[in-house]
C-alpha cells in the first residue's frame, strides 16, 4: 500500500507544478486535461475548463504528488496537513525554505530546535503548508 497526496488547486495547477519544478526540482511525469476525457466517461465540462488540468503526476524526490485543477470553483483551502521536505543539510533547508516562502506566508521561521538542526513551517503562494526539516 502507498499513500499519496492529491492536491486540488482550483485553476492554478499548472502554475503550481511549474513553481515546484523550478524551485524544488520536481518533474511533471503525467498530464491529462479535461478536453482529453471522452464525453461518454464523465460529466459535461463547464466552458473554460477544457484546457485545465484534470490530473497530473508530479515527482518530488521519491514521492509522487497528484494534482488537479478540480472544477476550478470556490476558494482553494489546504488545511489540516503539511507536506514535509526532509532535507540533508542546513544550507539546502534554508535555500528551499526561502524559495517556497516567496510570495507565501512564513508560519515558523527556520531555526534550530531540540529535534532538528533546521526546522521551519510556511504556506507557499498557493496556500500549501510545508515543513522543512533537517532531522538530527
Amino acid at each position: 500500500m502507498q499513500v499519496q497526496p492529491y492536491l486540488f488547486f482550483n485553476g492554478r495547477c499548472e502554475e503550481a507544478a511549474e513553481f515546484y519544478r523550478d524551485n524544488l526540482g520536481a518533474q511533471i511525469t503525467a498530464v491529462m486535461r479535461f478536453n482529453e476525457m471522452p464525453a461518454s466517461e464523465g460529466p459535461v465540462i463547464p466552458p473554460g475548463l477544457e484546457n485545465k488540468i484534470m490530473h497530473m503526476n508530479v515527482q518530488m524526490g521519491d514521492t509522487t504528488v497528484m494534482m488537479s485543477d478540480g472544477m476550478s470553483c470556490g476558494e482553494t483551502k489546504f488545511e489540516g496537513f503539511s507536506l514535509t521536505l526532509n532535507v540533508p543539510n542546513d544550507a539546502e533547508a534554508e535555500r528551499l525554505f526561502a524559495l517556497l516562502a516567496e510570495s507565501g506566508e512564513i508560519q515558523m521561521p527556520m531555526a534550530q530546535t531540540f529535534f532538528a538542526s533546521r526546522f521551519g513551517t510556511l504556506a507557499d503562494r498557493f496556500g500549501v503548508s510545508w515543513i522543512v526539516i533537517v532531522a538530527q
